[in-house]
């Protein structure tokens, strides 16, 4: 008898349908010689310090800092229902073998371990390691399930990551409760963190903005702009000068120009767009994404990989026209597929990027909460984008010159929209969920250099500097003030 540990109820019951797995215990599954349980995430933790010694019950600073020598971990009391069974299973004289099925990443490597060591657990141990949930995925992983071992270096991280947090979260959050008579939670993230969001307060609180001009010119069909100015003054004086005057034409450059398609989603990647086009948070959109990962409609959320690998350049070109028959937003629109653009082998560790499954043909989406079919249709676009052609335009900039100053203005014409049209069907599909970039560049006259044009108006606009922006999400992403998946 092999016992299938999960970390998820839902998961678990998923796993047992696709092994036969089908009746009903207390606390487990069993069927087809598997019993599939479940840890309902961690059932156990590092303990607390007066578990080591009564005295730390009481913060003192005498007692500074506390250092375990040897680590004790605890079964939480709610949850100790369900480490029992999974005790007893593993014990169970029937069961030659455990699976460790948690989900496949550091976190969930230290949740299965913990339990495996605490229930004092000596089978052999395998280790089932998959990036989707679809039926097919799960029957490749138990047929090619790996030793447990393989994996000892990403639960000692684990374990390593967790013993730090209790480190700096113990011994710092008494030292300066202690100091400052009131209790300051310091965390290893957290402290860090809100440091970087006070000191921006403070430059934004401290900014004086700087005051700067700029000359335009309405020229027959086209603006040009001139340089910020500093003076008020000069910058009046330039436009008295080109009102009504001449300007010449001394530069007209033209180029060709592409933009290549997105890179897959990682986790950070999706949870940034998922932030600023659907105003949802890091913590939303984990949470979205792992349901859709347990329904079988996206690949395994914590990763940090934005490529496949080349196994899956095959199926690629289906799974892309099966996500394109099933978006709203790509009617009318010619799908392509370039597999080779996704396809990294080198650039893939331990999960691959986030990307829909085939399941996506029979989903429901009506059934769909609105903030799982928001984040799904996002992975969807990226994966159309991403494996598209590249988007070309030619970019035109003109200078002219009036009196002495000079004068920008550039242009652009799309030659072949590639992967854009996708976003902009999707962003017309949405209508309000991304603002509308305004000022966006259109094609030029035809100019050529040493002409003449007339000034029909010439204005000066006025213009402040900005302070520093509040931390959004957003912000954190791009400068990567956040935690790894």
């Amino acid at each position: 008898m092999n016992l299938v540990i999960a970390e998820k109820p839902s998961v678990a019951q998923s796993l047992a349908t696709v092994i036969g797995a089908t009746a009903r215990k207390d606390g487990y599954l069993e069927g087809n010689g598997w019993r599939v349980s479940w840890c309902v995430g961690h059932l156990a933790g590092l303990a607390d310090a007066d578990s080591y010694d009564s005295k730390y019950a009481k913060w003192r600073y005498d007692d500074l800092p506390i250092l375990p020598e040897h680590w004790q971990m605890v079964v939480g009391k709610d949850k100790k229902k369900q480490f029992d069974i999974l005790k007893k299973l593993m014990n169970a004289p029937d069961v030659t073998e455990v699976v460790n099925a948690c989900d496949a990443g550091r976190e969930g490597e230290l949740i299965f371990r913990s339990v495996y060591e605490l229930a004092g657990c000596q089978k052999p141990m395998k280790r089932l390691w998959i990036s989707s949930m679809e039926d097919s995925a799960i029957r490749e992983g138990f047929a090619n399930l790996r030793p447990g071992v393989d994996y000892d270096g990403l639960r000692d991280a684990a374990l390593c990551r967790a013993k730090a947090d209790w480190l700096v979260g113990i011994n710092a959050t008494r030292l300066f409760s202690v100091l400052y008579h009131r209790t300051l939670n310091i965390g290893r993230v957290m402290s860090p963190t809100l440091a970087l969001i006070v000191q921006r307060e403070a430059e934004i609180d401290t900014f004086k903005p700087v005051p700067f001009y700029t000359v335009a010119l309405e020229l027959p069909g086209l603006t040009v702009s001139g340089e910020r100015m500093a003076d008020k003054a000069a910058a009046e004086q330039l436009k008295e000068t080109c009102q009504g005057a001449a300007v010449t034409i001394k530069k007209v450059e033209c180029k060709e120009k592409s933009e290549k398609p997105p890179a897959l989603y990682d986790l950070t990647t999706l949870q940034r767009d998922a932030n600023r086009l659907l105003g949802f948070t890091a913590q939303q959109t984990l949470d979205y994404l792992q349901s859709l990962y347990e329904k079988k409609l996206c690949t395994y959320p914590r990763t940090d990989s934005r490529y496949l690998t080349g196994d899956m350049a095959d199926s690629l070109p289906v799974l892309v026209n099966l996500v394109a028959n099933a978006m709203p937003f790509c009617k009318e629109i010619a799908i392509t597929c370039d597999p080779h653009t996704v396809i990294n082998d080198k650039k893939v560790t331990d999960h691959h990027a986030v990307i829909p499954t085939r399941n996506l043909k029979d989903a429901d989406f009506s059934a769909l909460p609105a903030g799982e079919k928001a984040v799904l249709g996002l992975v969807a676009l990226r994966l159309l984008c991403a494996v598209a052609q590249p988007h070309i335009y030619s970019e035109t900039v003109v200078i002219a010159a009036c009196a002495d100053g000079e004068f920008t203005a550039k242009g652009k014409t799309v030659k072949h929209p590639g992967w854009k049209a996708l976003e902009d069907a999707y962003r017309a599909k949405m209508k309000d969920a991304e603002p509308k970039k305004e000022g966006a560049e259109k094609a030029l006259p035809e100019l050529t250099e040493g002409q003449t044009l007339s000034v029909s108006a010439a204005i000066v606009k006025e213009g402040k500097s900005c302070p520093p922006q509040h931390f959004t999400e957003v912000i954190c992403y791009e400068r990567g003030i956040r935690n790894r998946p």
